[in-house]
Order: structure tokens, then C-alpha cells, then sequence
């Protein structure tokens, strides 16, 4: 490590810059474009700082490209030599990730240790700065090498005659094409277009301005058709996508504004939205998390925040209190978006609920007032068909809910045929919904679709008839115990359903509890053994209305009749729509087979008695 300095200066520096700089690169910043954004902050916090000594003090900060590397200059409050040597003391104690974070939080005008992040693309950085604090005081050259050395030294006042800085970058071998005009007319366009003061590249003669305050939606617009022409288009250019819709948040007393832009595919619920973020108009990032709730993952956002802190790398958000704060006024405003339109635009909600049901349920689980609002709009799968609950209480104010889309499509048939009113609660958010109706309308009942109380809403047989039926229950019921099935008698409708199979999820347990056993060696046989228990069995409900029930009676071969049952078993059993066991399966072939064997000698038969 070298240090040169003039002759009158009697600093000795201890910095291990090459150590600072492999942290910066490999641990701290994401990629390389960074260093632009890096230069611009330093820009933006002096002429900030200067600013506030002098409100009349010019702003403008330019870039310029000469084909050898790149000069920025800014007229901001620039440094002393004591302040070069106060930034080096915090360099040195600068070891660590954490120690960097907080390095950063210090105020130190121009110079940052973000400065060295131009080291991931730059084998030399040069600055020249001049106080506007103390005009007495001689401007400063500082020279760092990628190497790890550097040279400081007082100019003369005519080397650099205004207050500012002048910070010129050098290109390592490698990263030329960091320092091409396109690319930097590129990153400084996406970290600064927002930044409040006028930021312009110059490169081969031409000079392009590049900022264009204040943000779009703090403009004002001849009329509000015009401001959101203008939202949708700059939505689009900056997110990459066309919006489906979008909503104004404005946060002022948190320091946030912007707008949310609804996403025109359906979104991820499992996977929190990604937004753009900028801080005091310099872009931070564009897949920052955690700005809305998890809930809102049907819209990306693009906020200006002057009140939230970034991390060390300044490429994401603190998780703090006060984001936190953030996070849930902007929810807040995205469900009074929704009120709003619900109770005045139904074209727009329709379209919205089109492409994002899901996302609007997900928020009303935790919104009394915003399922109010939004159940006359929300459809469920119900025995009724596709319709909102405020539709389906009318006809049905006790509302039986299946825990899975298995459970109602095994009774939502004949439960519809007998006039039993059942909501499918298999599909995400919805059972949770329904159950929370009751606080929205106090007359409506909902209770948990079970096997028995639907059974018992099944009409009774006369017992006569029930009686002449008895042999066909009998070997019915001798067929189906072994697997955990008993058999009823009960008439219901459409006659066209034979069977109807019903089991509780009790009962789905304690088949699976058996089916374990029968597989498990004798250790775990006698300990799952011991967890037997009496939980009601499923159900073969027979239908006394259906032809073939009622010629069941008429077929006197006992085998023939077993296999018959069989039948009926598995039909009733493909018709829950769930994932048949082995031993279903081994059933449902023998009784195909033993069928087809019947329907075989019965063929051949007939052949020879025409003979």
C-alpha cells in the first residue's frame, strides 16, 4: 500500500482499500450497473447539501463521455482536506458488511463509501472537489488506484476555481462496455429520471437531459381521462407489462406516493409482487419486497419514499417499523380502491374479478367490511351452480359446507335433486369465507358438511319394502365390511344414481389407518393397531328409487348378486371423483371381469340353442 501526499502534510493513512473494494464487489452490490447510480447519490446528496447553504446555488449535474472513461460533475457542497481525511478514518473502520451500513448512514457530502463501488468497473477513480462550506479552504485531488493505493494533495485554488466536484473514472480492462454512451445513457435514464434536479449525459457532442420531474402521477393533467392515459403509459414503459387497471397511493404522511398497477394475469398468491422503488427520486430497485402485504400479490407498485430506510446496498427496504407502517396504509388504500369501484363501477370490478377472484378473497378474510362489500360479487361453486352467496342464503339460510371439492362433488348431485343446499369450501379461501358470513348476515347458519346429517335428510323406505329387500342389504352388507363400509336403504333423487357413496373425514382417516396396518410390518402394525377408533364408517346409500336398486331383488345366484353390489360399489365410489385404494380398484376389475364372463356364457349360450 502507497500514500503520497505534499510535503506539508503529515497524514499517515492506514487503509486497506483493496479489502473494502473485494467486500463492495462480491458481497454487498448485485451487480456492476450499480456504480452509476452510485455517482449520481453522491451527486444528489451534495448539491442537496449545498442547497441548504445556499438555496440560489446552481443544481445542474452533468455526465460526459470522452472515449477514454467517464467525468462527473457536480456543483454541490464539495470537501475540505480535513473531511477527505475523515472519509479515509471511516474507511478504515470499515471491515465489515455491517460496519459499511453504517458507514453509509453518516453524512459526509460528496464523498460515500458508495464512491468505491465504481472500483467494480473502474481501475482508477480521480476527484477533484472544492468546499462551498469553507471557501478559504484550497481544493483537494484525491487518487485511488484499484490496487489498493492512492495519492492525496491540495491543488491550487485555479485548478479548480467553483465549489463542487469533479469525479473522473478510468475503465478497468474488461468493463469497457460499462462505459459505452448507450449503456450509461441507459443506467443514468433508469436510477435518475426522477431525481429533482437537471441530470444530463454528454457524449460524441451530444447533450441529453435526462430527468423529467416531477413523477407522472404528480402532474396535473387538463382532465382525469388524460392523467390515466398517462399512468397506463407509463406503467407500461417502466413495468413491462399492460395494466389492467390502476390505483393512486398516496401515503403523504408516511412520506410515500405512487400508483399500483393491477397485473393482467392472474397472480402468484404464494409469491409476494416485486415493485419499483425510488428513494428521494433515485430508483432503488425493481423487484423490491415487502412495500404491500403478502395479499396483494395482484399488483405491482412504483413509489417515491422519502421516509423509508434502504439497506447497506441501497438496492432494497429495512424491515422496520416504519415500514411496516407503510406496508399497511398501502394495503389499506388498494381495499378502499376496490370498495370504491364495487359500490360505483361494476364493469371495472367485473374485469378485475375476472382475472384476480382469488386475490380479492385472500384480502377479505381479514376485511369484514371489504367482504360485505365484495360477496355479492364473488361467485362459489355451489349446488346452485356458480353464484354469490347472498344469491345462494336466500334459498338456503343454512349453509352446509364440504372441506374439500371431493366431499361435494360426492353428494352435490343428489343433494341437489332433494332441495339440500351445499358450498363447495375445496377451492382456496373459500371455506374461510363462508364461515365468516354469519358476521355479515346473523341469520345465515353454516355448518360442516357431514356424511350422517345428510343421510338423515334422505327419505326413509317404508319398512314392508325395506323388508322385501332384506336378503340384497344382507349380502351387501357382508360384501362391503372388509372394506369399511356399511349399507343403507334410504330413497332419494335423480332415480338415475343408483348409490350414493358418503364417509366423514373421520372415516377417510381410520381407512387410511387401516390400510397402514395392512401394509406395515409388526411393530408399526401393533402401534397404529392401538390407535383404532370408533369413528363412524362411510356409507353405500342405495337408492329405492332407481330401477336397477329394485332388481337387485330379483337375482337369486348369491355370487352373482355379491358381484352386482360391487358394481354399485364402484360406480358410487368413481363418482366422488377421488383417488381409488388398491384394494377399490382390485374390487372394481373383478366385478368388470366377473361381468363380462356373465355377459360372455349368456352369448354364447344363445348361439347354441339356435343351433
Amino acid at each position: 500500500m502507497v500514500n503520497t501526499a505534499p510535503a506539508d502534510n503529515n497524514y499517515q493513512f492506514q487503509v486497506d482499500l483493496r479489502g473494502i473494494v473485494d467486500l463492495l464487489s462480491h458481497h454487498l452490490y448485485s451487480s456492476p450497473r450499480v456504480y452509476l447510480r452510485e455517482l449520481l447519490q453522491n451527486a444528489v446528496d451534495a448539491v442537496t447539501a449545498r442547497a441548504k447553504l445556499d438555496p440560489t446555488a446552481p443544481t445542474a449535474i452533468r455526465l460526459h463521455l470522452d472515449g477514454h472513461g467517464l467525468r462527473i460533475t457536480d456543483p454541490g457542497i464539495g470537501l475540505t482536506e480535513a473531511d477527505v481525511h475523515r472519509f479515509l478514518a471511516t474507511i478504515g473502520r470499515s471491515s465489515k458488511r455491517d460496519d459499511i451500513e453504517g458507514a453509509r448512514r453518516e453524512f459526509l457530502g460528496q464523498f460515500g463509501i458508495g464512491l468505491l463501488a465504481c472500483f467494480t468497473v473502474a481501475e482508477s477513480i480521480r476527484v477533484r472537489t472544492r468546499s462551498a462550506a469553507d471557501p478559504d479552504a484550497p481544493p483537494v485531488e484525491w487518487i485511488a488506484e484499484a490496487d489498493g493505493t492512492y495519492s492525496l494533495r491540495a491543488l491550487e485554488p485555479a485548478d479548480h476555481p467553483d465549489p463542487g466536484t469533479t469525479v473522473e473514472l478510468t475503465p478497468r480492462p474488461g468493463a469497457q462496455d460499462w462505459f459505452t454512451a448507450e449503456r450509461v445513457l441507459e443506467l443514468v435514464t433508469d436510477y435518475g429520471s426522477l431525481l429533482p434536479y437537471e441530470v444530463s449525459v454528454e457524449a460524441a457532442g451530444s447533450v441529453v437531459r435526462v430527468t423529467d420531474p416531477p413523477p407522472v402521477w404528480r402532474r396535473q393533467f387538463d382532465s382525469p381521462a388524460l392523467r390515466r392515459a398517462a399512468l397506463f403509459d407509463y406503467g407500461e414503459r417502466v413495468l413491462g407489462f399492460q395494466p389492467l387497471d390502476v390505483i393512486d397511493l398516496n401515503a403523504e404522511l408516511a412520506g410515500v406516493s405512487g400508483v399500483a398497477y393491477v397485473l393482467s394475469q392472474p397472480g402468484n398468491p404464494a409469491e409476494s409482487s416485486a415493485h419499483r422503488v425510488y428513494l428521494k427520486g433515485m430508483l432503488l430497485g425493481d423487484a423490491v419486497r415487502g412495500v404491500l402485504p403478502d395479499w396483494a400479490f395482484f399488483v405491482r407498485c412504483v413509489i417515491d419514499t422519502d421516509s423509508l430506510r434502504p439497506t447497506a446496498s441501497r438496492e432494497g427496504l429495512y424491515e422496520d417499523e416504519r415500514l411496516a407502517i407503510v406496508r399497511d396504509a398501502l394495503g389499506d388504500r388498494v381495499r378502499e380502491w376496490l370498495t370504491e369501484i364495487a359500490a360505483e363501477q361494476p364493469d371495472r370490478l367485473a374485469a378485475f374479478l375476472s382475472v384476480h377472484a382469488l386475490g380479492v378473497k385472500a384480502m377479505a378474510r381479514h376485511s369484514t367490511e371489504l367482504l360485505r362489500i365484495m360477496v355479492p360479487h364473488l361467485l362459489f361453486e355451489t349446488t346452485e351452480g356458480r353464484i354469490p352467496l347472498t344469491e345462494f342464503v336466500r334459498k338456503h339460510p343454512v349453509v352446509r359446507v364440504s372441506a374439500t371439492v371431493e366431499e361435494f362433488r360426492q353428494v352435490a348431485q343428489t343433494a341437489s335433486a332433494q332441495g339440500i343446499g351445499i358450498v363447495n369450501g375445496g377451492y382456496t379461501y373459500d371455506a374461510e369465507l363462508v364461515a365468516l358470513l354469519p358476521q355479515i348476515i346473523p341469520e345465515v347458519e353454516v355448518i360442516e358438511l357431514d356424511g350422517a346429517a345428510l343421510t338423515a335428510a334422505l327419505d326413509p323406505v317404508d319398512p314392508a319394502e325395506e323388508l322385501a329387500l332384506a336378503p340384497v342389504l344382507s349380502i351387501a352388507r357382508s360384501t362391503l365390511d372388509p372394506l369399511s363400509c356399511d349399507v343403507l336403504l334410504r330413497a332419494f333423487h335423480p332415480v338415475s344414481v343408483p348409490a350414493l357413496y358418503l364417509d366423514s373425514r373421520g372415516a377417510r382417516n381410520e381407512r387410511a389407518r387401516a390400510d397402514t396396518v395392512a401394509e406395515a410390518d409388526d411393530l408399526w402394525s401393533d402401534i397404529l393397531g392401538a390407535l383404532e377408533s370408533a369413528t363412524p364408517r362411510a356409507q353405500l346409500v342405495l337408492n329405492f328409487h332407481s330401477p336397477v336398486v329394485r332388481r337387485l331383488a330379483r337375482i337369486g345366484d348369491p355370487a352373482f348378486l355379491k358381484t352386482a353390489v360391487e358394481s354399485l360399489y364402484g360406480q358410487a365410489l368413481l363418482m366422488t371423483h377421488r383417488p381409488l385404494r388398491p384394494a377399490d380398484t382390485a374390487l372394481l376389475n373383478r366385478a368388470f371381469g366377473e361381468f363380462l364372463s356373465w355377459a360372455t356364457e349368456r352369448a354364447v349360450g344363445g348361439d347354441q340353442g339356435e343351433n
